[in-house]
């Protein structure tokens, strides 16, 4: 593979982990309260669409398989992080512990959701592609994340929430999260036809998956 190539996943590995890392922290969008990841994670679904626009389902999927390795590589990580004693004279364990500390069930919603939704996403994004014979790219990166992000959320906020929150709060949430992640994907579209552009022109490379294998779990 290239180094777009390489350059394009690691970008989308890269999104996921930092939304990941920043998520704790929440913040209100026209009202509606996300996490700040909300900054950083729509670009992963952006840069979904590029990858599965370009290279196809196949190539999106290994991409979307290695996301998940890294993310469960660094929750490990951060878990070991809190386990181990901190210096003497060290004195930020409890702020570390309530930033990076999930509960199972928090840690279970993401990856599910994460999962659910980037596979949704590239799944959409490369049938639309072949039943509009590469027509209409805006309609297939909105669609598809339309779909994508709309299942993310609502897997997300069900597993994590439900039994906690009232039925209509946890119903406002995934419609609002939904709404933003969805606008900030309409906002990018002028860069994402850029990228794609620029990437098919230079990789020579521009994939239909015409007779394509759509198991998630085959790598």
């Amino acid at each position: 593979m290239s180094w777009r190539f390489v350059s394009v996943a690691a970008l989308f590995v890269t999104c996921l982990l930092t939304a990941n890392t920043i998520a704790p922290k929440l913040i209100v969008v026209w009202g509606v309260a996300v996490t700040v990841g909300v900054i950083v994670f729509p670009v992963s679904y952006i840069v979904g669409d590029v990858l599965t626009e370009v290279w196809g389902y196949a190539v999106a999927r290994r991409v979307i398989w290695l996301g998940f390795a890294c993310n469960a590589l660094m929750a490990v990580a951060i878990w070991l992080g809190g386990l181990v004693p901190p210096a003497p004279f060290w004195k930020g364990q409890a702020a570390y512990e309530e930033i990076f500390s999930h509960t199972p069930r928090i840690v279970a919603a993401s990856f599910i959701a994460y999962l659910v939704g980037e596979f949704a996403n590239s799944f959409v994004l490369a049938r639309l592609k072949v039943a509009t014979s590469g027509r209409w790219l805006w309609m297939r990166t909105i669609g598809s994340t339309l779909v994508g992000q709309a299942l993310d959320t609502a897997v997300f906020i069900t597993i994590a929430f439900v039994g906690t929150l009232p039925g209509g709060v946890l119903g406002s949430l995934i419609v609002g999260q939904w709404l933003v992640k969805v606008l900030y994907e309409i906002a990018a579209t002028p860069v994402t036809y850029a990228v794609v552009a620029w990437l098919k022109s230079t990789e020579h490379v521009d994939t239909y998956d015409h007779h394509t294998d759509w198991n998630p779990i085959r790598l």
